[in-house]
């Protein structure tokens, strides 16, 4: 479970889903995970809104950052001590998923970031305009497992669970 403060939860869908843009965009929150009653939580620290010339390219469907962006929020994750939940947008989606280009950067980032912050968890969650969808990298970072809900000052918001459904049955259809 993510915990964010209201004002944080808004401001971060001021962000990412602004109705200035039409292109995905990103943020960060940075949070100190504890576990209670065997569930991992995870309490907001602060957060990184990612301003036009922090990505080396961005579409409609398609975000990539730069090396300094990507170098910026480790060493941030790292000082505080925190783990990293990076938030992107599908502006246009109907029910949030991540796509295959999304699974495909984070399968390449995760195993990097969880070595660089030594093995604290690493949390993604795609927004839509009406859902949205999280996994998190506990210590396998082949293997993520679903994000419970984002809880803002004391109401669960649920995932939509899509992405991991969608990505165990690409796996269960590769030829052996």
């Amino acid at each position: 479970m993510l915990e964010l403060p209201e004002e944080a939860y808004h401001t971060l869908l001021a962000h990412l889903l602004s109705a200035d843009s039409e292109v995905e965009e990103a943020a960060f929150v940075f949070a100190h995970g504890a576990v209670e009653r065997g569930d991992t939580v995870f309490r907001y620290v602060e957060r990184l809104a990612i301003k036009p010339e922090g990505f080396l390219h961005r579409s409609e469907g398609y975000l990539e950052l730069t090396d300094e962006t990507r170098a910026r929020v480790i060493k941030r994750a790292h000082d505080l001590g925190a783990s990293i939940a990076e938030f992107h947008s599908h502006p246009y989606s109907g029910r949030a998923v991540f796509s295959l280009s999304d699974r495909a950067g984070l399968t390449e980032f995760v195993p990097h970031a969880l070595w660089r912050l030594k093995g604290r968890p690493y949390i993604a969650v795609v927004i839509a305009p009406t859902s949205f969808d999280g996994l998190v990298w506990v210590s396998d970072a082949k293997t993520p497992r679903p994000l419970d809900g984002i809880m803002v000052d004391g109401r669960v918001l649920r995932p939509t669970g899509l992405t991991l459904r969608r990505w165990r049955l690409t796996d269960e259809q590769r030829p052996v």
